[in-house]
């Protein structure tokens, strides 16, 4: 459904994709990111996120945590970043981003607190009073005082299994009070994940249980006297939602696939943020009326199952927007994914060819590497760089053999 959106909606990046990847500037198993156009969705989010009131940090996990794309996001005007663990604060650090919160779906490791303090987050989520005075003490050693926010969870919450945990949100204010005595921690608010997920029968992101306990949170501790209470509430963020989180007493949202306009809202109608990331491989070979694609980033988001997976195989010479859709028979979600298989049908299609593929990714989880792309919207385009899935400079043959004392 995205390749569709991306054909239709910025063409120029799928040709840009297809013709660096002929050329041999950008190799197969690559996301590449339209930096331009990250710049001009954080832009937007920016802008309606002030309107609202509400600080965006952004999320960089589902982008491999490209330095481009920070800088990018940077640019377009969201200059904080969310951490989903900490190596995620760090790539995004490297990248430009300064560290808005982390703790958050991830806690700190004990013995890395320390690190995780150096980052100097405006924010830092604990799930427990162990975790907080692990925070505490690591903030008194680097001098500072820490805000923290507390996960909450209430019976009737939502949440993916392996997410859960949090402080009871019936004893938020007790809560708050007990962080507050912690060395090193100031309380500053709450947290849940997801306040809002898409609904697939309405195709609108609709609140979770979560969101209104977070509302319920918010009143039990304005009603102790506690002011300036920060309330972060990320989930399926895009520009369309910010205002009716806001309305539910929100201060802080995270937009990640809000970034590349890939969230299930932009495969539902047309957004204001535009379609930003595709998935750019190559035909390895052709057996037995099939033409086997290399794989290594083939991990498309569940969070729309169901739908199938379609790729454009483009040849020399050919606009990848004249080329057919075809069918991907995807790697089973139980396998590795070195090849991904496309029933061909007879048509003419060589090994070498490339393969442009736009769907919904966590690039972080596999094993692409990410390109961004800038110029685009100049019509001067260029590969700004090579990174790996975590967001570092990927090995080299050179580097590989310099380790062994070897030479080429």
């Amino acid at each position: 459904m995205f390749l569709d959106l991306l054909r239709r909606r910025n063409p120029d990046l799928l040709r840009a994709a297809a013709r660096f990847h002929r050329s041999g500037d950008i190799p197969p198993n690559t996301y590449v990111i339209d930096l331009d156009a990250v710049a001009r969705n954080s832009a937007a989010l920016a802008a309606e996120a002030s309107r609202l009131g509400l600080t965006p940090f952004a999320m960089t996990k589902q982008i491999g945590r490209n330095p481009d794309a920070s800088r990018a996001i940077a640019a377009g005007g969201i200059d904080h970043a969310v951490g989903v663990d900490l190596e995620c604060a760090v790539a995004a650090a490297a990248g430009g981003l300064r560290t808005g919160h982390l703790g958050h779906l991830v806690q700190i490791p004990r013995h890395r607190a320390a690190e995780a303090a150096r980052l100097q987050p405006l924010y830092w989520t604990v799930f427990s009073d162990r975790k907080a005075a692990e925070a505490g003490a690591a903030a008194v050693a680097a001098g500072r005082e820490q805000d923290v926010l507390a996960r909450i969870v209430a019976p009737g919450d939502r949440f993916y299994r392996g997410h859960e945990g949090g402080f009871a949100a019936e004893d938020i204010v007790a809560v708050a009070d007990r962080l507050d005595a912690v060395p090193g921690l100031r309380f500053a608010g709450i947290t849940t994940f997801p306040a809002t997920l898409f609904d697939a029968e309405t195709r609108t992101a609709r609140p979770t249980p979560n969101l209104a306990t977070l509302t319920r949170a918010l009143e039990a501790l304005q009603a102790a006297g506690r002011t300036d209470v920060q309330v972060n509430a990320p989930g399926t963020t895009s520009a369309s939602i910010l205002a009716s989180l806001a309305g539910a007493g929100a201060t802080q949202v995270e937009p990640g696939h809000g970034l590349t306009g890939t969230t299930p809202l932009h495969a539902a109608e047309d957004l204001i943020e535009d379609p930003a990331i595709a998935y750019v491989s190559e035909v390895s070979h052709v057996h037995q009326g099939d033409a086997y694609v290399f794989g290594g980033g083939l991990y498309v988001d569940p969070v729309l199952s169901g739908g199938s997976t379609n790729a454009l195989l483009v040849g020399d010479g050919v606009d990848p927007i004249d080329a057919p859709e075809l069918r991907v028979d995807m790697p089973a979600a139980d396998a590795i994914d070195y090849y991904a298989t496309v029933p061909i049908d007879g048509r003419a299609v060589e090994p070498g060819d490339t393969a442009l593929f736009g769907f919904r990714p966590q690039v972080f989880v596999t094993r692409g590497l990410t390109a961004g792309i800038a110029g685009l919207s100049t019509g001067h385009p260029v590969v700004a760089g090579i990174w790996s899935a975590d967001g570092s400079a990927p090995l080299t043959i050179g580097d590989a053999l310099a380790a062994t004392g070897r030479t080429a």
